[in-house]
Order: structure tokens, then C-alpha cells, then sequence
């Protein structure tokens, strides 16, 4: 991991935060255990102010460009679940992908457990979209 552990924006730490307690861990089975394993690792995240977020850091609204261990590339955004739109590539944060994304950075490698089985994804490039407005959230 580039930077040690997962980078993350207080007011979107504070919003995940609430959106995990709140949803129960909804979902499939291993849904359920990604969004656990992802709440385990937002207590070692570092949690920083805005102006000190790296450009290079999943983020709500980020675009990642990702590969695959078996070559595929795709290229998605990490949302808030009400904005997920799978036809344009936009998945909610509380799917195993967006859950396993979340937080990490450029040139990370994330081995992760998806409905499909354990694969090994690698983050190819960040691109931040409009900034989230967690304000209006919390």
C-alpha cells in the first residue's frame, strides 16, 4: 500500500462511518464480509483534512482506472449507493469493489475477496471528479 494504510477525508470518513452503521451490512453474503473487512480497516485509515488529501486517493465521485490479475481493464467511479448507475460505470461504495477501492491510491495492489472469489485488482490511475460535498451529508 502506497501510503501504509487507507488515506481518507475526515468528512467522508464521518459519512462512510454512518452509512456502514446505518446499513447493517446489507446485501449478499460476501457483501457483507467486504463492507466488514473494510469497516477493520477504517480503524487503521488515516483520516485528513481536505487540503491534505493526495490527488492520487479513491475518493466519492473518484474515477479509478483498474486491471485485473487476468488482464482486464475497466475503468469506474466510486458513489454514494443513491447514485450507483452500473450502465455507466458508476459503482456504490457499498459493493465489494467500491469497498475494496476505497481509500487506496496509484499503483496499489489490493487482494480482496469478491463474489467471484479472491482476486488481486491493481489501481492503474486516480481521477478526481467534482469535490464531494459531505457537508450537506453530515
Amino acid at each position: 500500500m502506497k501510503y501504509g494504510s487507507l488515506m481518507i477525508e475526515k468528512k467522508e470518513y464521518v459519512y462512510l462511518k454512518r452509512m456502514l452503521n446505518v446499513s447493517g451490512y446489507v446485501g449478499d453474503f460476501e457483501t457483507q464480509k467486504s463492507l466488514q473487512k473494510l469497516t477493520e480497516e477504517l480503524k487503521l485509515a488515516h483520516i485528513l483534512d481536505e487540503k491534505d488529501m493526495p490527488q492520487d486517493v479513491v475518493r466519492f465521485n473518484s474515477v479509478v482506472t483498474i486491471i485485473t490479475e487476468s488482464g482486464l481493464e475497466r475503468k469506474l467511479q466510486v458513489v454514494k449507493p443513491s447514485e450507483k448507475n452500473l450502465l455507466q460505470n458508476r459503482i456504490s461504495i457499498l459493493t465489494s469493489m467500491g469497498a475494496a477501492l476505497f481509500g487506496q491510491s496509484t499503483e496499489d495492489k489490493i487482494k480482496w475477496k469478491f463474489p467471484k472469489g479472491i482476486e488481486t485488482i491493481s489501481v492503474l490511475h486516480v481521477e478526481q471528479k467534482e469535490p464531494s460535498d459531505m457537508d450537506i451529508l453530515i
